[in-house]
């Protein structure tokens, strides 16, 4: 094993049901609607019984546990007052309400789990990047392989043809191209030569690099950041909906007025029968299951509905602030553009009879051996345009200056116009590289016969749902990338983007969100690189794309578009805003049935059996309202289609 590689790491268990509140909430919705049935059937009574006594226990525990430990540290939440709300229901007969009432707490509790978990597990994805040993050359170049971690400033490293990196530092002998994506973004790797700057983590092509070491382990280019996207379980924080916001003024209200209602008749004389029925009358019609069912079944509608349509939120409380965002960052490559070179222009520079498909034939010949995305690119062309690709032979690639090879018996070269000088295509190079192309000269016989101009293909749609974001938020959105600022500049203009930031390494765009949180701004990031993953969590909403995203980013992030189509952005924002809508319309009905109904019961006198039916009913009503998100309506409504 070299010093570059590394053991595969064991693959860490993945999916929902490794998160145990999954496993509980999954269990007491089974052991509820197995009891809805049984009942339903007309089933033995006892058979209900113990379905609904398995719900209560699978989903209520957690809860209960969580409630105590609130109340051991004088804090009375939700969670305590539901399941207590829900044994009150059973106590009196009533044991389907409380069941339902622990089945809505136990999934709203899963959601957070799965999405503290996804937080906490992300950072070994990137922590897998950077070798954990590296060649280090002491005197007379004696090479030792050293952990990674022991490196110290001004160590001199060896860095092998196909490894990764393993310190920031300066090239100091060699040349080689570099593929620096994970950091930087860039579709395509850079040449590094004496004097250039690497970062560990990036993966060296075929030349040999001598690097010395600019920075110690725990301070390189992408460890701060990391640190700060991927943080302990201790520290994870998870906003919270705007109900629970509430919760604890609610809650202790709601038990001091019913001790109120059972005490103070007692202490005056009422008997104990009565007194106690109508306590437990006004538990039943003032608890909040109403309330609850306002907010959750909207955001868990909205999420179904975006999940039919390609976009994955990982929880409620995302689905919630998606409507406040008020600016929108993007990255580039990948997000924006596809990010894969393809080639766009070929021209000729003529007199020798050489034509487009020769050209581009001879061209891919030379190429086919190589790995590079740019040979990749210009054989997928040659493809793509009917050509036969021949075969090459004597193959030779010089890092940092391209290949050559015989093809159909001729000397063809590929290579970056620098080398060549480029005298007699120096017009060529220099228009398409204006216009944001990579420009690469093939030369047949040693003399140059065209250039070749590849670009990263902007992805379809991209202005438009620009445009629509701009819309929605008022602002135009903000474009943060790690490519050079000539190709941000040109890829901003063609899609009606003003505001651009170019050359980011991963805490330039990390610190670019704050800048914005900073001016008082709601915003969400666009990704889907390694690169992208401190700002994705440095956002108050991240979003990654789920074909070309990084395990990274999609793990950072707060929601993913599965399929990269960008036009459900702005439909997710607008089906945010319609859910938020529905939220306020059920809250405001909830409160006034539950006013109603408490107001009924303390001036005058409300039969359980009338009281129950109130309260349910409202909870039914409020619950349908928010169903109305699952509808395709909805979301062509949300899209403006």
């Amino acid at each position: 094993m070299t010093a570059g590689s590394r053991p595969a790491e064991p693959a860490h268990p993945s999916g929902l049901l490794v998160v145990a509140e999954v496993r509980w909430a999954g269990l007491a919705t089974v052991a509820f609607l197995a009891g809805l049935a049984a009942r339903a059937l007309g089933g033995p009574v006892v058979l209900a019984w113990v379905l609904f006594s398995i719900c209560y226990l699978s989903g209520g525990w957690e809860p209960a546990l969580s409630g105590v430990r609130a109340l051991q540290r004088k804090i009375l939440d939700v969670d305590l007052l539901m399941v207590v709300a829900a044994l009150v229901a059973a106590a009196i007969g009533q044991q389907l309400d409380g069941a339902l009432l622990i089945v809505i707490f136990a999934t709203s509790g899963a959601l957070e789990a799965v999405a503290t978990q996804r937080t906490r597990d992300s950072v070994r994805s990137l922590l897998s990047l950077a070798p954990e040993q590296a060649t280090r050359l002491g005197a007379d170049d004696r090479e030792e392989v050293v952990d990674a971690a022991l490196l110290a400033v001004g160590d001199l490293v060896l860095v092998r043809p196909g490894e990764r990196v393993g310190v920031d530092g300066l090239v100091v002998e060699g040349t080689s191209e570099v593929d620096q994506a994970t950091i930087t973004g860039e579709p395509l790797p850079v040449t590094k030569d004496i004097g250039a700057e690497v970062f560990a983590g990036t993966l060296n092509g075929t030349g040999v690099l001598r690097v010395r070491v600019l920075r110690a382990t725990l301070t390189r280019s992408w460890v701060g950041p990391v640190r700060a996207s991927t943080v302990g379980p201790d520290r994870v924080v998870i906003p919270k909906l705007f109900v629970e916001r509430v919760e604890q003024r609610y809650s202790v209200a709601m038990i001091a007025c019913t001790l109120a209602l059972f005490l103070v008749p007692l202490a005056f004389g009422a008997t104990l029968q009565a007194t106690l029925l109508r306590a437990m009358t006004f538990m039943i019609v003032a608890s909040p299951c109403a309330v609850v069912l306002a907010t959750m079944p909207p955001l868990l509608s909205a999420i179904a509905n975006a999940g039919r349509h390609g976009v994955l939120v990982k929880s409620a409380v995302v689905m919630e602030r998606m409507a406040q965002t008020t600016t929108i960052c993007f990255d580039k490559t990948g997000t924006l553009t596809e990010g894969t070179p393809r080639v766009a222009e070929v021209r000729l520079v003529g007199g020798d009879g050489m034509d487009e498909p020769t050209l581009l034939s001879l061209a891919a010949g030379a190429e086919r051996p190589s790995e590079h995305p740019l040979a990749r690119a210009i054989v997928a062309a040659a493809a793509e345009a009917g050509l036969v690709v021949p075969p090459a032979q004597a193959f030779l690639a010089i890092p940092g200056r391209g290949v050559e090879a015989l093809v159909m018996g001729r000397s063809v070269q590929v290579s970056r116009p620098a080398v060549l000088g480029a005298c007699a295509v120096g017009e060529m190079v220099a228009a398409l590289e204006s216009s944001g192309h990579t420009a690469v000269v093939v030369t047949v016989d040693g003399k140059a016969a065209g250039v070749l101009g590849l670009t990263d293909r902007l992805r379809e749609g991209a202005g438009d749902s620009v445009a629509a974001l701009a819309a929605l938020t008022g602002r135009v959105p903000v474009l943060l990338t790690g490519d050079n600022a000539r190709a941000a500049r040109l890829l901003a203009a063609a899609t009606g983007i003003s505001d651009v930031r170019a050359a980011l390494l991963p805490e330039d765009k990390m610190a670019a969100v704050h800048e914005l949180q900073g001016d008082g701004a709601i915003v969400t990031v666009i990704g889907d690189g390694v690169n992208d993953a401190p700002a994705l969590a440095a956002a108050d909403i991240g979003v990654a794309m789920g074909r070309s995203g990084s395990d990274l980013a999609m793990s950072s992030a707060d929601a993913v578009i599965i399929r990269d189509d960008l036009a459900t952005l702005p439909a997710l924002i607008g089906l945010s805003a319609h859910a938020k809508r529905v939220v306020v319309q059920n809250l405001v009905f909830a409160v006034t049935a539950i006013t109603v109904l408490v107001a009924i019961d303390l001036l005058g006198k409300l039969p359980l059996p009338i009281g129950v039916a109130g309260h349910e009913g409202s909870t039914v009503i409020v619950g349908l309202n928010g169903l109305r998100l699952l509808s395709a309506r909805a979301w062509r409504r949300a899209a403006g289609i």
